[in-house]
């Protein structure tokens, strides 16, 4: 199971992070979050984010 993130906290991997609602579905949006960087608050309350494609270098 993936790794799941919420807004606010760092992010410990550069990525593409897909949004997932609080029942754990995707919601087809996703962000660029660099690491050491805070992930942006989300679209709607109780969604978080899960990595779908690592940065690479």
């Amino acid at each position: 199971m993936p790794k799941i993130h919420k807004p606010g906290s760092k992010a410990n991997i550069s990525g593409q992070y897909g949004i997932i609602g609080p029942r754990g579905g995707d919601t087809n949006k996703e962000r660029t979050v660099v690491k050491g960087e805070p992930f942006p608050p989300t679209p709607k309350p109780n969604q978080k984010y899960v990595l779908k494609d690592k940065t690479k270098h």
